[in-house]
């Protein structure tokens, strides 16, 4: 059976708690887990424009690679711009296995 090697990630924060670390925090965990199941990739898919989220994932070193122009809706169209993150190192070779998610720590 085929397995996938990358996720997609989304967080979503409210308005009123932006700018107190929480995205930070979420994505810190998130990517732990991710990385202690073996995924090698993450994605991220970020409404433009948005300065604060691309600011978050930045700093949490995702990498712009793309983007889709006028596909998304959002009270007008906008383009769609797509970051990667490398969980594990880049590198050749048969990649192992991801695992199921596990009990929370």
């Amino acid at each position: 059976m085929p397995r996938s090697w990358s996720v997609e990630t989304s967080i979503y924060i409210d308005r009123a708690h932006q700018g107190k670390g929480i995205g930070r925090a979420l994505y810190a965990e998130l990517f732990d887990r991710l990385r202690a199941q073996r995924f090698r990739i993450a994605v991220a898919g970020i409404t433009l424009p948005n300065p604060a989220s691309i600011r978050l994932h930045e700093l949490m070193g995702f990498e712009p690679i793309g983007a889709l122009r006028d596909i998304g809706w959002k009270d007008g169209w906008h383009d769609v711009g797509y970051w990667q993150l490398y969980l594990q190192p880049p590198g050749d070779g048969t990649p192992v296995e991801p695992l199921p998610p596990g009990p929370a720590a």
